[in-house]
């Protein structure tokens, strides 16, 4: 995985057409939003959401409270190993479309909430 896009915190500016806007950059593709930056996450949407690919989370999780998953156009559901391996660490999960996902993280970030999101684009 790719070093940072951008290493720190920032609200998302704008999503959609396959990426995300945020700190005057743009990525297309899925993001994880970490306390350490902002990372590309090979993720697209409809793919098994494995407990794998939220490794660098686990890595941060001492500076994260809650996960927003934007899991893309529509809701979905964790896996089972995936929400206990989240709870395990101490982080409490939240999965919702991307477009909530995207709100709710810019109001807790805002809030300096000790919040992370991983970001499915649409």
């Amino acid at each position: 995985m790719r070093e940072a896009h951008f290493p720190g915190r920032a609200p998302v500016d704008a999503y959609g057409n396959g990426g995300f806007r945020f700190a005057d950059m743009s990525h297309r593709g899925s993001v994880l939003m970490l306390p350490s930056g902002i990372y590309a996450w090979d993720v697209a949407e409809g793919d098994v959401l494995a407990v794998a690919k939220f490794q660098r989370i686990f890595d941060e999780a001492r500076d994260v409270e809650v996960l927003l998953v934007g899991t893309g156009r529509e809701i979905r559901p964790l896996p089972g190993d995936l929400k206990e391996a989240l709870r395990a660490a101490n982080i409490s999960s939240d999965p919702m479309s991307t477009g909530a996902a995207v709100r709710t993280y810019n109001v807790m970030l805002a809030e300096s909430r000790a919040v992370a999101a991983a970001l499915i684009a649409v």
